[in-house]
Order: structure tokens, then C-alpha cells, then sequence
């Protein structure tokens, strides 16, 4: 027999219940009936039956959901005596965790039917911005791991701190997208209810501990990145604050905080979780309490790093105010040091404090906030490979450097090349002129003679040509 939630429709309702869809004693019932999320079977007239709640995010399969028949054997809709709905009404109130009863009320309690909808056209438009700028922010930040990892020339102690960013900033973004396309498959194979997975596809999404390790992952790489962040503000505090740039950096401090740092935050926040969220894959955990155990720590990054940057301009004013008498080597690196802070850290402050801010309730607002909130994190590894890579004036040098001797190089070849062709073809055309003369014997006495050695000859053609191009 299918569970309640597995039912798809009213005739395959009906057809799994058998006799108990209909009442067996004469007496008076509410018949069989599904709405659209369980399949409830007949219920004696006056009287409520229960069910336990169908294991979708945001309910708990512990508790249970509840239908009234009325007393003239008629399910009853949402307010007592109300019998006007041919399926009545199910109340799932009781099955909500506090969390999402809380986001129910929030958002959609007082909501006209056209502002609900409104919302979740939002909802919808906003996935399909992620995915897109998801997309762009892997493939310019493999780009830009890829330029500072193969250029010797831009190897230094930034571009290594860089490097590190990056390849937390890819990390974080493949598994959110895993995520994504794994919720698709999910309601691809296993079908929807009400919107959500029916939990038959057997995806990650709707597989036990499997999905919740994968939010886990999703959390500790995204913590890894704000404490790479964190330490790109310390490097240019450093440099700029401090001055000590020759002194190098201690990568073995840098990887613990920015790799080791954010493990046991991240372990003790699913241990919490585990504990006290039943919900599916913790849905909806954002919405938690429990978030801070995770969330504080980023909060604390972006205050350090705007007090570093608060910092780096009261000293960058003070060194420009005295820049006349600064060589010139020293202001260059000031002016550079002072762009990064100016673009990087302002930029990755501003994304995470709104989406940090309290969401709106009201409709028009909740789309203004939401579009601009996930548009400046989904964006934002393009966003940071815009500003560190593509616009960077050493990156931009090296690159037209490389594409200006691979241009030089093609054009020797083909002048090489059809150097070669040419001295071939009067190769050619001399071995094989027919002898009909005495002087045209001599001649071919000696093309014979080159031909029947072509190897050395054919050597010095190459060899001569090699000479005129160069090479």
C-alpha cells in the first residue's frame, strides 16, 4: 500500500484505500478523499481523524494534520459550519516547527491571494537569477584561479592570499549549485507536493543525513570564505597600517584560520541542529535561532574588516597628504593597496549586511530586498574576479605580455613557413626540367648529383631559413 503523501491524485486515492474509502456499516461518512498532499479515508460523520504529517521541509513527520466530518457526513472547511469546499479543508497548522510557523505568519497570513502569488513569482524569478549568477561566478573565479596560479609573474604573497579566496569562493559555489540541481531532480523524478519534492526520488534532497551534510558543506565553505575575506583585510591592514611589507606572511596561521577555523563552528552548529531541528534537511534553518552559532562569526568578520578599513583610510590620508615627499614606487603601491581595500572590503561588507538585515514583509519591498540581496551574494565571485583579476593593471599587462609573444611567434611561423614552401618548390622545379641539351646535361649532371644527396641539401634549405627568421 502507498503511503498517503504518494497518492498523485483522487482515483489513485480511492483505489488504495479500498473498502475503508467508503463506509461499510450504512451509517453516515464523509467519503475517501485527497487534497492534493494525503490521502484521507472515509470518516464517520461528527467526528475528526488524524494523520501524521507527510515529511516535507518545514514539518514535522512526528505530529499530525486533522480533518473534521461534519454532522451531515460533509468534510468541513476552514471555520466550523463552513461546508462549502467539495473537498473541505485540512488543517496542517499543528504540523508546522516553530520556525516555519513563524515564516508562515510572517509572510503570508495576511496576504491577499494576488500577493501571495506575487511573492512567489519572486521566489521563482530570484532561483533563476542564482543560477545564473552562480554560473558566472565559477567560471570567472576558475579564471582568475587559473591566471595566478599559471602566470609566474603574478605569484606573490597577495596573489597567494588571492588564490585562497578563489578556490573557496569555487568550492562554496559548486556545492550550492549541487544543491540546486539536486532540489530539481528531486521534483523531476519523485513529482511535487505542494511545490516541494514528494521524497520518493531518492536525490540527496530527499535522502536522510545525506542532505543534511550537504547544508553542512554549504555552511562550512561559506564560512571558509568570509574568513579568507578576513584575512585579505588583515594582509592589507598590514601593508598599509603596519608596514611590513617585506616581512612574509605565515601561511600556516593563514590556512588554519581560513581552512581549520571554520570546522568546529560548523560541527557544533549540526550538532545543535541534529538535536533540536526535526524538519527535513533542517528547513527552514536560516530562519533559526540556531543560525547565530554560525552567522555570529561572519558578523565579526565584517566589523573587523570594516574597522581594518576604517584604519587603512585615516593612514592612506595621512601618506597622500605627505606623498610629495614619497619616491614614487612607494605611492604607486599605496594607491594600489588603497583601490583594493576601497573596492574589495566596502563591497563584501555591503552584500553580507543586507542580507544579514531582517527580510521585509510587505510585498513590493520583500522583492526589492530579495533581488538585491541574492543578486550581490550569487554575483558576488564574479563581482571580487572583476575587481582582483580582470581589472587588475599587473593581471591586465601580463596577459596582453603573453597574447603579444604568441602573436609573434604564429607570424615567424607562417613566414617561416612559407619561406620554406617557396625554397621546396624551386627545389622542385630544378630536379625535375628535362635534359634535352649538352648545356642542359651539365646542369642536370649536377641536379643528379644534389638530388641523389637531397638529405644534406634539403638540411641547409632549413637550416638557411631557420637563420632568416630568427630562430
Amino acid at each position: 500500500m502507498k503511503t498517503p503523501w504518494s497518492i498523485k491524485n483522487q482515483a489513485e486515492c480511492v483505489s488504495s484505500l479500498g473498502s475503508s474509502a467508503f463506509s461499510t456499516d450504512g451509517g453516515l461518512y464523509c467519503n475517501a478523499t485527497w487534497d492534493t498532499i494525503l490521502c484521507w479515508p472515509a470518516a464517520r460523520a461528527g467526528s475528526t481523524i488524524r494523520l501524521p504529517c507527510p515529511p516535507l521541509p518545514g514539518l514535522d513527520p512526528e505530529k499530525f494534520g486533522y480533518r473534521t466530518c461534519g454532522p451531515e457526513g460533509l468534510w468541513e472547511g476552514k471555520f466550523p459550519g463552513d461546508y462549502s469546499l467539495p473537498r473541505g479543508y485540512t488543517n496542517y497548522t499543528d504540523c508546522y516547527t516553530p520556525e516555519t510557523l513563524d515564516l508562515y505568519k510572517r509572510f503570508f497570513s495576511s496576504k491577499t491571494a494576488a500577493q501571495k502569488q506575487m511573492m512567489k513569482d519572486v521566489i521563482n524569478g530570484i532561483r533563476t537569477m542564482d543560477v545564473v549568477g552562480l554560473w558566472l561566478s565559477l567560471i570567472s573565479s576558475l579564471l582568475s584561479l587559473f591566471i595566478f596560479s599559471y602566470f609566474r609573474s603574478l605569484r606573490c604573497h597577495r596573489t597567494r592570499i588571492h588564490r585562497n579566496l578563489f578556490l573557496a569562493i569555487i568550492v562554496q559555489v559548486f556545492i550550492r549549485l549541487i544543491v540546486y540541481v539536486d532540489q530539481f531532480v528531486a521534483r523531476i523524478q519523485g513529482g511535487e507536493i505542494a511545490g516541494t519534492s514528494t521524497g520518493m526520488s531518492g536525490a540527496i534532497y530527499d535522502t536522510p543525513v545525506l542532505c543534511e551534510v550537504l547544508h553542512a558543506l554549504l555552511e562550512y565553505t561559506k564560512t571558509v570564505q568570509f574568513m579568507w575575506m578576513l584575512i585579505e583585510g588583515m594582509y592589507l591592514h598590514n601593508q598599509i597600517a603596519v608596514s611590513v611589507f617585506s616581512k612574509k606572511p605565515n601561511y600556516q596561521i593563514f590556512y588554519a584560520m581560513g581552512w581549520g577555523a571554520p570546522i568546529p563552528v560548523t560541527v557544533a552548529w549540526c550538532i545543535v541542529m541534529a538535536c533540536y531541528l526535526k524538519s527535513k534537511c533542517w528547513y527552514p534553518y536560516y530562519f533559526s535561532p540556531y543560525i547565530w552559532i554560525i552567522e555570529a562569526p561572519r558578523v565579526g568578520v565584517i566589523v573587523v574588516n570594516l574597522l581594518f578599513l576604517l584604519n587603512i583610510i585615516r593612514v592612506l590620508v595621512l601618506k597622500l597628504q605627505d606623498s610629495r615627499h614619497a619616491n614614487e614606487a612607494q605611492y604607486v603601491k599605496v594607491r594600489k593597496a588603497i583601490k583594493a581595500a576601497l573596492f574589495l572590503l566596502p563591497l563584501l561588507g555591503i552584500t553580507n549586511f543586507v542580507v544579514m538585515i531582517e527580510s521585509p514583509t510587505e510585498a513590493i519591498a520583500f522583492a526589492i530586498w530579495s533581488y538585491i540581496s541574492h543578486f550581490l551574494v550569487s554575483f558576488q565571485g564574479f563581482l571580487i574576479s572583476l575587481l582582483y583579476c580582470f581589472l587588475n593593471g599587473e593581471v591586465q599587462h601580463t596577459l596582453k605580455k603573453r597574447w603579444d609573444r604568441c602573436r609573434q611567434r604564429r607570424m615567424v611561423h607562417n613566414s617561416s613557413f612559407r619561406r620554406l614552401s617557396r625554397s621546396f618548390s624551386v627545389f622542385t622545379s630544378v630536379t625535375e626540367v628535362p635534359h634535352t641539351t649538352n648545356q642542359v646535361r651539365g646542369q642536370a649532371s649536377t641536379s643528379t648529383q644534389y638530388n641523389g644527396n637531397a638529405v644534406p641539401l634539403l638540411r641547409s634549405i632549413i637550416s638557411r631559413q631557420g637563420q632568416e627568421s630568427g630562430v
